[in-house]
């Protein structure tokens, strides 16, 4: 039998560090309830201490999981740990993720701590919330970077102190797989009572390392891997899911180890991050990317076409990912449109599906066909987003090379309507300019981006922006086979969850590791 490799996911905390990356409660819990039927061992829900929103994300689901161990990350202080606790004490299987920088550099200039006092305050936490639960993780924040000696001092301490598994993060992304693969080695080595515990890894991928540098201390005895759903997170992101499940998956032979991980769920999570956060895959990322099993070259497509292991490592169903979608139109039923949301990984209660189907039903009178990526914008649109200060209700551009663009919008603003129009140097120009004015909202306009979802002249057009204001970044996304509807969606996405940010203020420093 295989030795079994822990897959701690922490796209609800990590992942949401990306700048604009942001989730509310009903999108956090919709997303971990597939991270449940995806299969993850340990599911990190949030910080709680940070902010209430945050608090009510990670109780809400350790109330709802009914599988999988939840963890609350928290800093060394009672306070925190208490937080924590009162998060995930209704989970079924609670956990509280304690953690401490250990660099000279942090405890210099960010704590102001000695050494000493570090590991006096990592022993007093553990054994406070070891009060609560057993299962106690402890993390050296900048661990990479940290004399290994006193590392081993550190992590011995914390297990005698009652850690039952012991991360050591590549906090800032600097490691290079054997320089990290060795530090793994060494520590394991010779930390006190080492076989008490667990050792995990935490990698970042600043130089694009993440997964390598997570490979290689798997390839020395480490048995957790802390990964998100595309490998998002804070700055350049962390160790990517889906890429080290599917290395462990294709290469057996190197790695003897497996994972709890149920694959063919892993391309509809991606997605699912990708709807809910507004940050899209690229094309050439690596397993979920769509380009991942595409082949342009004619040798290449002569030789998938006589036997797909030519080019082929994997096969696409393997992830979930097929290309005999169900096709389905005006004519098709709402059993029908539910069993396929079901496959897609989306359980819709009554209420929801009726939301659904409504909004199908209408696009399907002006698409010929309805695909798989449609019916997850939708859902998107009626069923995750976040919850509206702000809705359209009427919009009218006129534009064109003789025509000055001017709009005219409809807005219901906190069960108000209210209606103005307003020009620009084109019809999204004015279109935001209108709402801005009408919502009194003073936001800059970071980023903005188009694509289509599937092929075709009616396709939907999907707009992703990134929108600042007074110090927060939020990502608003949209989609609508008309593309000026679209980009208005998307503007107004992002000014609701800016104004959800204000509400709950995430304090995003407190939380790195």
């Amino acid at each position: 039998m295989t030795e079994r490799i822990i897959i701690f996911d922490t796209t609800l905390r990590d992942g949401e560090q990306s700048p604009g990356a942001s989730m509310n409660t009903a999108e956090k819990l919709r997303l971990a309830t597939q991270m449940e039927k995806l299969g993850v061992d340990v599911l990190e829900a949030g910080f709680p201490a940070s902010s209430q929103g945050d608090f009510e994300a990670v109780s809400t689901i350790s109330a709802k999981l009914q599988k999988t161990e939840i963890a609350a990350l928290s800093r060394t202080s009672k306070e925190d740990i208490d937080r924590a606790w009162q998060a995930v004490k209704k989970a079924v299987k609670p956990k509280i993720h304690i953690f401490i920088a250990t660099s000279d550099i942090h405890l210099k200039y960010k704590l102001n701590m000695s050494r000493e006092e570090v590991i006096k305050d990592t022993v007093e936490a553990i054994r406070y919330a070891k009060t609560f639960t057993d299962r106690i993780e402890f993390s050296t924040e900048d661990g990479s970077r940290s004399d290994r000696d006193y590392l081993c001092k550190v992590f011995g301490a914390a297990i005698e102190a009652g850690a039952t598994t012991i991360n050591l993060p590549d906090t800032v992304g600097y490691a290079v797989p054997r320089e990290y693969s060795d530090l793994i080695k060494y520590v394991m080595a010779h930390t006190p009572n080492m076989h008490k515990a667990i050792m995990s890894v935490h990698c970042h991928n600043d130089l694009g390392l993440a997964t390598a540098n997570s490979l290689a201390a798997i390839d020395v005895g480490a048995r957790q891997v802390e990964v998100t759903i595309n490998g998002i997170g804070e700055r350049a992101g962390n160790t990517s899911l889906e890429e080290i499940v599917m290395a462990l998956h294709t290469r057996p032979n190197y790695f003897p180890l497996s994972t709890n991980i149920k694959t063919e769920h892993i391309y509809p999570t991606s997605r699912l991050v990708s709807m809910i956060t507004g940050i899209m895959v690229q094309p050439n990322k690596a397993i979920v990317g769509a380009n991942a099993f595409a082949h342009e070259a004619g040798i290449h497509q002569d030789g998938v076409l006589k036997n797909p292991m030519t080019y082929e490592i994997m096969k696409p169903e393997i992830i979930g990912l097929s290309a005999n979608n169900l096709v389905l139109g005006k004519h098709s039923g709402r059993h029908a449109l539910h069993t396929h949301l079901k496959d897609l990984g989306y359980d819709l209660a009554d209420d929801e599906l009726n939301l659904v189907f409504k909004k199908f039903k209408n696009l399907a009178d002006k698409k010929k066909t309805i695909v798989d990526e449609d019916l997850e914008a939708i859902v998107t649109d009626e069923i995750l987003r976040t919850s509206e200060l702000f809705k359209l209700e009427y919009l009218h551009v006129s534009s064109g090379t003789t025509v000055l663009p001017i709009a005219s919008i409809k807005l219901i603003i906190s069960g108000k309507s209210v209606q103005g129009s307003g020009y620009g140097n084109g019809p999204i120009d004015s279109t935001f300019n209108t709402i801005a004015q009408l919502t009194g909202t003073r936001s800059e306009l970071l980023r903005f981006s188009i694509s289509a979802l599937t092929g075709g002249t009616d396709a939907q057009g999907e707009v992703t922006v990134r929108l600042q204001e007074n110090g927060f970044i939020a990502l608003g996304r949209g989609s609508d086979p008309d593309i000026i509807t679209a980009s208005a969606k998307a503007y107004i996405n992002g000014l609701n969850r800016i104004e959800h940010l204000k509400k709950n203020p995430v304090n995003i420093l407190a939380g790195r590791l």
